[in-house]
This record gives C-alpha cells, structure tokens and sequence, in this order.
C-alpha cells in the first residue's frame, strides 16, 4: 500500500483471517452470533468504540436511517477515548483491521469507524 503504518481497513468477521489484516480488532458491543471466540483471531475486541447501545437499538441495521445514525454515532466518536486507542494501535502496526459482524457492507458502524479513524489520523 505504500504506508508503512497506520492504515486501516474493515472487514467482516465471518470472512476467513489473512496476513495483511494486521492487528484485528473486534469494534462490536456484542460478540457475533455463531462465532467460537477461539477461532475468531481477534487481537482485540475493543467494545466501548462501538456506538451506544440505544443508538445501535435505534438504527437496528435499516439502510433508511443510516444517515441519522452516522451523524450521531460520529458525535459519540467525538468523545468516546476508545478512538485513541485505535489511533496508538495504527501507530504501532501496519495495518488495523475492523471487524464487524453486520450483513450489510456499507451502511454499519464499521465503516462511520472507519471514516472517522482515516480523518483523525490523516487530517
């Protein structure tokens, strides 16, 4: 990729562990249904990055709030010191991976988290 750390990337947790995801790390509240914590080859699972657990029962994974949702967890983020945590690891690693266990690719917290990392760690 050219950076030779900080980079982050998100993936889901179902999908099968590689080399280059660096330092995996589990951004879910709760642990994802059917998965054996054994196999999971999480390196952390940092669930206070997660959104609030009203907020995640208030969005409840429908696409058509999902802009709601991502403006107020974004606030949460904006307080939330588990953010700093992701940052020093990004410092020492690689690679971060964040791992989410949502159906949908595109609108989940994962990838509010993502965006939010990118801008506090790159400007």
């Amino acid at each position: 990729m050219g950076e030779s750390q900080g980079t982050f990337a998100i993936k889901r947790i179902y999908e099968p562990p590689e080399d280059d995801d660096g330092c995996r790390v589990l951004v879910d509240r709760l642990w994802p249904r059917g998965l054996a914590k054994a196999g999971a080859a999480v390196d952390l699972w940092l669930k206070d990055v997660a959104p609030s657990t009203g907020l995640r029962q208030e969005f409840n994974h429908r696409p058509e709030r999902f802009a709601d949702f991502a403006e107020r967890y974004t606030h949460e983020l904006d307080s939330n010191p588990a953010v700093e945590t992701l940052l020093e690891l990004a410092a020492g690693h690689r690679r971060v991976t964040l791992l989410y266990a949502a159906r949908d690719t595109e609108a989940n917290h994962a990838r509010v988290l993502l965006d939010y990392v990118r801008r506090r760690r790159f400007g």
